[in-house]
């Protein structure tokens, strides 16, 4: 199911997972507006370099802005009204929450706040259809559990970070605002997502580039950790086809691959698509980090019909292939190898 012919709105659409969705939004003749603030969690010009062909496209708006500022906001609602908004902007990572965590709840709570006020204010003042509204939450939010697929159903209030809380937090944020207005909103529970354009703090982008460079990996616990690695073309159909969901109330998606992968394991792959050894530092788990990611998709494939078909084999020989890619052939002015890889 492709999205066609829709006014979409994509906050944070420079970043790893935006940027890939507004590609596929435009290739699909969609109208698509951006607010991003290309903020120095990591080197803005590879968010620049995310959307560079997307500034092409006579349908593609881009507001460098942020969602919390009310006069930013302002200015992304007119080029509305939108069908779909799809709210991907924040302060994201487990352990760069615990350094600031003040900042994780400003932007991630107040943020998805004041959109949602101006949504509901826009729609009330141009006497339009509200749009439906997507909320980018995550796996995080499920905590430290036992081996076992985790539920949209399960109770999720024993965040381990502040970033998990954040997150926990803006679906609840999300539900008082349907329960307040009866505008429709999807929250989507993303595990792991990989792919080219890996945000460089990532495990998988950080690990390959220190196998590459023959610099050793800081490997946290004995490497049985398991994360549910889901590669970024999936994501992206189960994206799209929440955002096609008609009139679904309030509710709360798994997107997952549902095989997690041992760390271990992930290493090995790595280190076969770049013919490469590892060399490898063990040190203790690291505060906020949890033992396993295990998503239970089935809500999903009955909602959406989504079945995630990239196999971490697969995903990981992809990534690689984009990385290498870009560490020999020469980036464009401004922007170092070491920048982008």
């Amino acid at each position: 199911m492709t999205v066609i012919g829709k006014r979409v709105l994509v906050t944070g659409g420079a970043g790893f997972i935006g940027s890939h969705l507004v590609e596929r939004l435009l290739r699909n003749g969609n109208q698509v507006t951006v607010i991003d603030n290309f903020n120095d969690f990591y080197d803005m010009r590879i968010k620049r370099e995310n959307i560079a062909a997307c500034l092409m496209n006579p349908k593609f708006n881009l507001i460098e802005g942020d969602i919390r500022s009310p006069i930013d906001l302002d200015e992304v609602f007119e080029h509305g009204p939108f069908d779909v908004v799809v709210h991907l902007a924040a302060m994201a990572g487990v352990r760069p929450s615990l350094r600031d965590p003040a900042l994780y709840m400003d932007v991630n709570i107040l943020g998805t706040q004041r959109l949602l006020d101006k949504v509901a204010k826009s729609a009330r003042l141009m006497s339009e259809c509200a749009p439906l509204f997507v909320f980018g939450s995550s796996s995080s939010v499920y905590g430290e559990r036992a081996f076992e697929k985790f539920s949209e159903t399960d109770i999720v209030d024993r965040p381990m970070s502040p970033y998990a809380a954040s997150k926990a937090a803006g679906e609840m944020v999300c539900h008082a605002f349907h329960n307040a207005t009866g505008i429709d909103v999807v929250c989507l529970r993303f595990f792991t997502v990989y792919g080219p354009r890996q945000r460089p703090d990532l495990a998988i982008h950080k690990f390959c580039k220190a196998i590459d460079e023959g610099k050793p990996i800081e490997v946290f616990g004995d490497g049985s950790s398991l994360r549910d690695y889901t590669f970024i073309a999936d994501i992206l159909d189960g994206v799209e086809k929440a955002m096609q969901l008609a009139k679904p109330g309030f509710e709360i998606i798994n997107l997952g691959r549902s095989e997690p992968v041992r760390l271990l394991d992930m290493i090995r792959v790595l280190e076969k698509h770049l013919r490469k050894r590892a060399q490898l530092t063990h040190l203790p788990m690291q505060t906020g980090d949890v033992p396993n990611t295990f998503a239970n998709i089935e809500k999903a494939r009955r909602m959406l019909a989504y079945e995630p078909s990239t196999s971490f084999e697969s995903g990981a020989e992809q990534f690689v292939n984009w990385y290498i890619a870009r560490t020999t052939i020469a980036p464009p002015p401004g922007i170092s190898t070491s920048t982008v890889a």
